[in-house]
C-alpha cells in the first residue's frame, strides 16, 4: 500500500556494510536465507533506522547517529531489553530479535528488531485517507488512549521495576534538562534563564502514581493497520523510556503538538497532522487525557512548558552536532530557528500562566 512508510537510499556518509550484517544476522536468527537489501527510513533527527530485507523476511536495523552523542542517550541495549519486556504489558512494541554490543562489527552498537508494516503519519494527513473531521477525531482519541494505557501498564510484573527511579521524577528532569541544554549551547543559541527560573521555581510534587513514560510519544511513532487506520498496531522508539510522572510525559506530547490555530512560523515546526480537521487543541487533548486516566490536571502550563524546554534541549544537542561538523545531515542546520521559536513559545506560556 502506497501509504505505508517507505524506505529510500542510504544517505551519504551513514552506510552499512552488506556482507558484515549479514554474517552476523545469520550467526543470530535461524533460517535466513539469501542476501539483504539495506535501505534506510529516511525520518528522525535521532538514531538511524535501517531496513533490511530478506526473501520473505523483513527487519529493521537501529544504530545511534554519527559523532558526538550524551552519555546517556542512544542506550540500544536498554531499548532492546524494554522491546522484549514491555510487549508483555504493552502488545505493541516491535519484536527485538538481536542486541549487538560488539561496536567493531559496524562501528557502534545497535539491535534488529522485526518490521511492523503499516502507516506512519507525517506532517499532513493523507489525502488518500480521506478521513472526515469526525474520523480524525476519533483516531486522535485512539491515540490519547493508548498513552493512557502504556501510563497504566504494570511495569513492575513485566519486569521493569528498576528501569527508572520515580521518586524525584520531576526535579531531576529539570535539572537534567537544564544541564544537558549548558553543554550543548554553541553560540548562537539563546540561554533559555526565565524559562529555566520559572520551571524550578513551579515546579510540583511527582504525581503518586508513577508509569512508563515513552518521552517521544508523536504520531510519527505510531504505527496505523494499513487495512484499518483508525488502529493502532505498534508504537516505536522506546529510546528514552524510563519510569516517572506520567503528567511529564504528557507535557513532552504536547510540546509537538502544534494546532491548527498556531501561527505560520510555529506551523513550519510541525512534524504530524495535530492541526487535521477534527484534531483536537492542547487543552483538549489534556482534558481528555485527564478524562481517561482519572487524573486531574489544575494546569497544564508547567508541563507544557518543561515539555517545549525538553524538546529544545533535543534539538539543541543535534544542532550542536552540526555546528561542529560531527554530522553533515543539511536537515539540522535550521534547528537553531526552531530552538529560539520554542523559547518564544515558552514565554508566551509562561506570561499568561495562572501559576
Amino acid at each position: 500500500m502506497a501509504l505505508t512508510d517507505q524506505s529510500t537510499r542510504i544517505r551519504e556518509g551513514e552506510e552499512l556494510d552488506t556482507a558484515v550484517i549479514d554474517q552476523y544476522l545469520k550467526a543470530h536468527i535461524p533460517e535466513l536465507t539469501g542476501e539483504p537489501r539495506i535501505s534506510q527510513f529516511p525520518g528522525g533527527a535521532s538514531n538511524l533506522t535501517y531496513l533490511l530485507e530478506y526473501p520473505g523476511k523483513e527487519f529493521v536495523l537501529r544504530r545511534p547517529p554519527f559523532g558526538h552523542k550524551a552519555k546517556s542517550a542512544h542506550d540500544m541495549g536498554r531499548e532492546y531489553r524494554i522491546l522484549n519486556q514491555l510487549n508483555a504489558g504493552f502488545p505493541y512494541c516491535p519484536k527485538a530479535y538481536a542486541h549487538c554490543t560488539d561496536e567493531s562489527v559496524i562501528g557502534a552498537e545497535f539491535y534488529v528488531m522485526e518490521r511492523v508494516n503499516g502507516i506512519i503519519l507525517r506532517s499532513e494527513m493523507p489525502a488518500e485517507l480521506n478521513f472526515s473531521a469526525e474520523q480524525t477525531r476519533d483516531l486522535c482519541k485512539s491515540f490519547i488512549d493508548k498513552m493512557v494505557e502504556l501510563h497504566n501498564v504494570d511495569y513492575q510484573a513485566c519486569g521493569l521495576g528498576d528501569l527508572g527511579k520515580p521518586e524525584g521524577y520531576v526535579q531531576r528532569q529539570i535539572g537534567g534538562w537544564s544541564d544537558r541544554y549548558d553543554k550543548a549551547l554553541t553560540p548562537d543559541a539563546p540561554l533559555w534563564e526565565p524559562v529555566k527560573a520559572w520551571l524550578k521555581d513551579k515546579m510540583p510534587a511527582d504525581h503518586h502514581k508513577p508509569g512508563i513514560v515513552h518521552n517521544d510519544y508523536r504520531f510519527d511513532n505510531v504505527i496505523l493497520n494499513p487495512q484499518n487506520p483508525s488502529e493502532i498496531i505498534g508504537v516505536l522508539d522506546w529510546e528514552l523510556t524510563t519510569i516517572g510522572d506520567p503528567l511529564m510525559d504528557l507535557g513532552n506530547t504536547l510540546a509537538y503538538w502544534i494546532e491548527a490555530g498556531d501561527s505560520a512560523p510555529i506551523q513550519l515546526m510541525r512534524r504530524q497532522p495535530s492541526n487535521a480537521p477534527g484534531m483536537l487543541t492542547r487543552q483538549q487533548f489534556a482534558d481528555y487525557y485527564a478524562e481517561r486516566s482519572g487524573i486531574e490536571i489544575k494546569s497544564i502550563d508547567f508541563y507544557y512548558t518543561y515539555g517545549l524546554f525538553r524538546l529544545a534541549g533535543i534539538v539543541q544537542q543535534i544542532y550542536y552536532r552540526y555546528f561542529h561538523g560531527q554530522t553533515q545531515d543539511k536537515r539540522f542546520a535550521q534547528f537553531i530557528h526552531m530552538n529560539k521559536l520554542l523559547e518564544q513559545m515558552s514565554l508566551q506560556v509562561i506570561n499568561k500562566s495562572q501559576l
